[in-house]
């Protein structure tokens, strides 16, 4: 299965009880998402909205269509406000 690492102790207090990371049964980042938010409520929304998404070492601006594998590596980061 997948491992999500969460790279933000703030968002894994606020969603995941403090968990920052677990494995997650999912064959692309849609289903990933989908089972994050049935699992710990409103955390599919944050990472929608406000992570940045690494998969296996490459960042994704769109990662909604990139495919998982068994061992993959799902980094979820705070995305960094600009101005």
């Amino acid at each position: 299965m997948p491992t999500v690492i969460l790279a933000s102790g703030s968002v894994s207090q606020q969603f995941t009880g403090g968990q920052t990371e677990f494995e997650v049964e999912a064959t692309n980042f849609r289903r990933l998402v989908l089972e994050l938010e049935r699992r710990f409520p409103g955390f599919g929304k944050q990472v929608e909205e406000s992570m940045a998404v690494a998969i296996d070492g490459e960042i994704f601006q769109d990662a909604y269509a990139a495919q998982l594998q068994a061992g993959s590596e799902i980094y979820l980061i705070p995305k960094i406000g600009g101005g």
